[in-house]
């Protein structure tokens, strides 16, 4: 199990955190990314292999302004 925004999840082992986010609909180039506590730099989805029990907390970009 690995937890998505306090959810509890299921995953598949050696996965990294930019497949595993891009499988449950993050468009990587609009999120942020706090693993355990710390923020994932982009440059690294790729390569950081979740583990049993990581937490990761997930921020949207979102456009805006006056009207």
């Amino acid at each position: 199990m690995v937890y998505l925004n306090g959810k509890q999840m299921e995953y598949t082992q050696d996965k990294s955190v930019g497949a595993f986010l891009e499988e449950e609909g993050f468009h990587i180039a609009r999120i942020a990314v706090e693993l355990n506590g710390e923020i994932l730099p982009k440059a690294q989805y790729g390569d950081t292999i979740l583990q049993q029990g990581d937490k990761l907390e997930v921020v949207h970009f979102v456009g805006g302004g006056q009207c």
